[in-house]
């Protein structure tokens, strides 16, 4: 049976969002002016929006919300496997307000910020690898897979 094409069309502008959010975050950690506490937003939005593009796939709606262990519990439910992946991505979701308003979060360490990346993009390449080549078709990179950027 034919995936419907506005699903395919939605999905697939859900993961170009998270990818946009990940070069976002490469573009704050670069060494001439970083900006860590926005490259930590754009983590947590990174994953948020893969996710969002599996529930979309699957024709589930989901609440607006930040809160990933929420929107993970949903993605798990329709595949088990994501369980692990929704386990590692909770802790990016206070990263969703933590630095935008005055809450006296201390300054993130480097290994914090490196690990917030990686579950970004862990998030981002497990959701595609779980759609099918139609999604990739739709986004107009067949094969080419999110990944992380040269020499990270």
């Amino acid at each position: 049976m034919p995936i419907d094409p506005i699903l395919l069309r939605n999905t697939a502008a859900w993961l170009r969002k998270a990818r946009q959010d990940l070069e976002r975050v490469e573009r704050c950690l670069a060494p001439e002016s970083p900006d860590v506490e926005d490259a930590l937003f754009h983590c947590q939005q990174a994953a948020e929006k893969a996710l969002k593009a599996f529930l979309t796939f699957h024709d589930q709606p989901f609440r607006k919300t930040h809160d990933l262990a929420s929107i993970g519990k949903q993605c798990a439910n329709i595949d088990p496997t994501l369980d692990a992946l929704v386990d590692r991505l909770d802790d990016l979701s206070e990263y969703a307000w933590a630095y935008r308003y005055p809450t006296g979060f201390a300054e993130p360490a480097p290994a914090e910020i490196e690990d917030a990346r990686r579950a970004a993009q862990e998030a981002i390449q497990e959701i595609f690898r779980r759609l099918p080549e139609e999604v990739q078709q739709a986004m107009g990179s067949t094969g080419d897979a999110p990944g992380p950027s040269p020499g990270h």
